[in-house]
């Protein structure tokens, strides 16, 4: 009898199994990336909260984007702890925990670089109802659709890959993810309705790219032909644009390797290529918004150098 998942409580991931002979190193580094991460994001989350006059939807929307940049990296501490450790090993709820995480830190990012891009079209190409259909209300609608859909659709795929029988507790990987769970199921007919409900996600998301693509058409039709449009576009629709471009591109180049890598490439190479979508971004979106919007720096040095009468201008 082939053995399931009531016998799997322990997962090993072997991520980390080739560069343990630098720990103290990138132990150091992982370290300062996450600290910096948090510091930068949250530097950004408490702006936005304290400063009434920024309490508008293109800055609330990059607070939730800040906001899921640190629910991502919530994994930080245990590649930190697997740092130090001999063996790298994750409980079964541990790892499909892990998974829905990152699941739904991908899928709730391209949500809400949907909802930014459909933002700057409604700015830019309709300017004269911009506050009546980005109303608070609607605003809070479209941010907690992106939040409950994420969870929702990442609940049903951990839901459905709990189910399966698994055969090997052994993950190639610094951390657990659907499809790699997916993988060690014992019997290939177990995984159809998970490949069916995969299917019908890839397809819900690509409709928010399709959205994505259909906003900066019009955005850049209307601002080719007038200056001062063309100054909204180069102020808050390139950083948003970097953003979409650099979140997208860590993202097919993981998927890339997952599917088309080579074995003999170094584990450390890929281990990188792992983990890059959630290095990356988080690390990138405060500092791109920060450089770009103005108000965001001014406000933000603000913050830090506890300038009260400043924050609530």
């Amino acid at each position: 009898m082939m053995p399931n998942s009531s016998h799997v409580r322990l997962f090993f991931l072997s991520g980390l199994n080739e560069t343990m002979t630098n720990r103290v190193v990138l132990f150091s580094v992982t370290l300062l990336c996450y600290c910096f991460i948090v510091l930068i994001n949250v530097a950004v989350i408490v702006t936005i909260i304290l400063v009434k006059s920024m309490h508008e939807p293109m800055y609330i929307l990059l607070c939730s984007l800040c906001i899921n940049g640190l629910y991502g990296t919530s994994f930080y501490p245990k590649i930190l702890w697997d740092l130090l450790s001999a063996v790298h090993v994750i409980s079964y709820s541990g790892c499909l925990s892990q998974a829905f995480v990152m699941y739904s830190f991908v899928s709730n990012d391209l949500s809400i670089l949907a909802v930014m891009s459909y933002d700057r079209y409604v700015a830019i190409c309709r300017p004269l109802v911009y506050h009546s259909v980005m109303s608070k209300k609607r605003l809070l609608m479209l941010v907690s659709f992106s939040w409950f859909t994420t969870f929702c659709i990442s609940g049903t795929n951990t839901i459905l890959t709990s189910k399966l029988d698994l055969c090997s507790p052994y993950i190639d990987r610094l951390y657990c993810i659907n499809w790699i769970i997916v993988k060690l199921a014992c019997f290939p007919a177990d995984i159809i309705f998970n490949n069916i409900v995969a299917y019908i996600t890839n397809i819900f998301y690509v409709c928010h790219g399709v959205l994505i693509v259909w906003s900066y058409l019009y955005v850049i039709k209307i601002c080719v032909n007038s200056l001062e449009n063309r100054a909204k576009f180069m102020q808050t629709c390139v950083p948003h644009l970097t953003s979409l471009v650099i979140f997208l591109g860590t993202i097919l180049l993981d998927i890339m390797n997952i599917r088309y890598g080579s074995t003999n490439l170094p584990q450390a190479f890929n281990s990188f290529i792992a983990i890059e979508y959630l290095l990356i971004p988080p690390i990138m979106n405060p500092l791109i918004y920060g450089f770009k919007l103005t108000n965001i720096r001014k406000r933000i040095f603000a913050v830090v150098t506890c300038k009260i009468p400043l924050l609530r201008s």
